[in-house]
């Protein structure tokens, strides 16, 4: 395929507090990841590939009836890491691929075919928006060591998109070295930044929808069953 989107909803949840995994939480009569899959259906995006618990394999069979873009349902693994890597193996073979987290419902389908659109000239591309704060870098000990200047400042989100040997490669060696020597304190928090370490693109921003939040906390919930409302 041409262009894969890899769709993560193998977490659990935790700071939700509730017995349900975020991703499956219903929102709206669907499930929260029901809309992230949606919205990939109706873009220019050629596949789906679903990575879950393996627990949830069977019960997310169901969505195979409902989106025909739906290619793959793999097992994640340990760390949202492993499970983009579990992602990545799977949408081999295509030249470009969008990783996005299945707790963003609100992501649209405007944002990811101009993400797909950019990879035509860009190696790597994230979805982000300006911060609203000032933010302060502090010192273990929680005092302010600088302010960095806030225009400057971006709060990523996803889809995170890259071609897809820049991000294979870099994911390829992120896994070998936490295989053989462990990753030392590095705490991998979205693709981006493997690229940034073990990668050799620039990532561009690509200007994103303050809407569109990412369901980790009973606040968020409370957000986005307002915006369904309205």
């Amino acid at each position: 395929m041409k262009t894969s989107a890899i769709v993560l909803a193998a977490g659990s949840g935790s700071r939700m507090g509730s017995n349900v995994k975020k991703q499956y939480i219903e929102l709206n009569g669907h499930e929260i990841l029901w809309y992230s899959i949606k919205a990939f259906q109706e873009s220019e995006v050629d596949g789906i590939i679903l990575v879950c618990s393996e627990d949830d394999m069977e019960k997310n069979g169901s969505y195979r009836t409902e989106f025909s873009k739906l290619s793959a349902i793999v097992p994640g693994g340990r760390e949202r890491y492993n499970s983009v890597h579990c992602g990545l193996i799977a949408a081999d073979p295509c030249k470009k691929v969008l990783i996005h987290d299945g707790a963003r419902p609100f992501v649209s389908v405007e944002l990811i075919n101009r993400c797909i659109c950019e990879l035509d000239n860009e190696d790597a591309c994230v979805a982000a928006v300006p911060s609203k704060d000032t933010v302060k870098i502090i010192t273990p000990e929680g005092y302010v060591k600088e302010t960095p200047d806030r225009s400057l400042v971006w709060n990523m989100q996803t889809p995170q998109c890259f071609r897809y040997d820049v991000v294979k490669e870099a994911y390829d060696i992120l896994i070998k070295k936490e295989e053989n020597e462990g990753l030392n304190g590095l705490n991998v928090t979205d693709d981006a930044m493997v690229v940034e370490y073990f990668g050799n693109a620039r990532i561009k921003m690509i200007r994103s929808d303050y809407d569109n939040i990412k369901i980790t906390t009973p606040e968020d919930l409370r957000f986005a069953e307002w915006k369904e409302r309205n």
